[in-house]
């Protein structure tokens, strides 16, 4: 096995995961020619279903993983809770691509602050929460209001809370099941704001400029791209997001997310080594999305152009719309230039991500998030206010407990 070898359309690739980012990613390969299996627990997934095989044995399998790697030419994967020991496996038999460092810092909170902290970047104050005796000290250091967060295994808004009150430490740390955790300052930030780029083998580098994003209930609802920030915000959040890429070594997407304050202050909230739910835009808004982008990286191609020419907005589409039966799709298709892409997930449930809606044009935002009113076959389709989630109907919460 050769690490810095070039895999050309006609090879294989191999996912680890198989969600919705898979599938797009898998899409997109299979549009440049290439082959694509893939790798999960489950059978009939959102990646499995537009790939050539579907693997389906446990993660812990390694003799199943280790077979799956020998079947392609070159492995990634689509979230970043592949366990240590199957990125290993899958490595003895094909290249990874990012590579074990990447998954292991970004699968630990504490972990993911210590080497941004060692790096130089900016990151809120934060201590290590190993036991309920730490907290009072870790509040002392951090402040109140905090949020507590799981060190490991968190993602859109779980394993976090919110630490109002010293006296709320207790009840705080029986929330999160009383595990390793991290204690963040609580951040009374702006905007959030997201930046995905790519590194490829040879070291080039590419990014999207920053996203804008704004959450319901702890979960990405809308993205607009370019975020409306100074250029020296713009230029500050490309060079600490190029920074994250370059000392792990990725080879592939990562996804940088931001708080930015009143001062216009940037402070990483989190890292993603994969495409990202903010960057879905880019699909129908840039010359090279960011999932063939992640392709061309980890089999070694030359990075395609991120060129934007219009401005985009996505819309994400919940469980939630289900609630009262089959969404309106005609309703929501007849908003010109909207884009539909739903992820072939058969059981909507609140909260789970069924698809997304995309537009381009200055007026993006509001076309988007009006489809996505007209897909509620009750009320939600007057919905007006475009501060407004038409997935949750209520305004997207500003906090600094989520993730994307």
């Amino acid at each position: 096995m050769t690490p810095d070898i070039a895999f050309l359309p006609g090879a294989t690739l191999g996912i680890l995961g198989s969600g919705q980012l898979g599938r797009m990613l898998a899409l997109e390969a299979r549009r440049l020619g290439y082959r694509v299996q893939v790798f999960s627990p489950e059978r009939d997934t959102p990646a499995g279903q537009v790939a050539d095989r579907e693997h389906v044995a446990d993660y812990a399998d390694l003799d199943a993983v280790r077979a799956f790697a020998r079947a392609v030419d070159v492995v990634t994967y689509e979230f970043e809770n592949v366990p240590a020991a199957t990125a290993h496996a899958a490595l003895e038999c094909a290249p990874l691509r990012p590579g074990p460092h990447a998954l292991h810092i970004a699968q630990n909170r504490q972990r993911e602050k210590d080497f941004l902290r060692a790096a130089g970047l900016p990151v809120p104050r934060y201590r290590p929460v190993a036991s309920l005796a730490d907290l009072a000290p870790g509040l002392d250091h951090v402040g109140v209001p905090a949020v507590l967060k799981t060190a490991a295994s968190g993602y859109d808004g779980k394993g976090q809370v919110k630490v109002e009150r010293r006296e709320d430490a207790g009840a705080a740390w029986d929330a999160i099941g009383q595990q390793p955790a991290v204690l963040e300052a609580w951040v009374p930030f702006e905007r959030e704001l997201s930046v995905v780029a790519a590194r490829g083998l040879d070291g080039a580098f590419a990014h999207y400029g920053v996203i804008e994003n704004t959450h319901a209930n702890h979960i990405l609802d809308v993205s607009i791209a370019p975020a409306a920030v100074p250029l020296t915000v713009l230029a500050q959040a490309v060079e600490i997001s190029r920074a994250v890429l370059e000392k792990l070594e990725v080879v592939g997407v990562l996804c940088v997310e931001f708080f930015l304050t009143r001062d216009n202050e940037l402070l990483v909230n989190e890292i993603a080594p994969r495409p990202h739910n903010s960057g879905h835009f880019t699909l129908d808004a840039c010359a090279t999305s960011q999932f063939e982008q992640q392709l061309r990286a980890v089999c070694g191609l030359p990075l395609g152009s991120p060129a934007q020419p219009r401005p985009a907005a996505m819309a994400n589409l919940l469980g939630d719309l289900w609630a009262n039966g089959e969404p309106d799709w005609a309703a929501a298709l007849a908003v010109p230039g909207l884009r539909l892409h739903l992820y072939g997930k058969r059981q909507p449930r609140p909260g789970r991500k069924m698809g997304h809606l995309t537009a381009v044009g200055d007026d993006a935002r509001e076309r988007v998030v009006h489809a996505r009113a007209l897909l509620q076959r009750d009320e939600g389709r007057t919905t007006k206010d475009e501060g407004v989630s038409a997935a949750t109907g209520s305004a997207p919460p500003r906090s600094a407990y989520k993730s994307s």
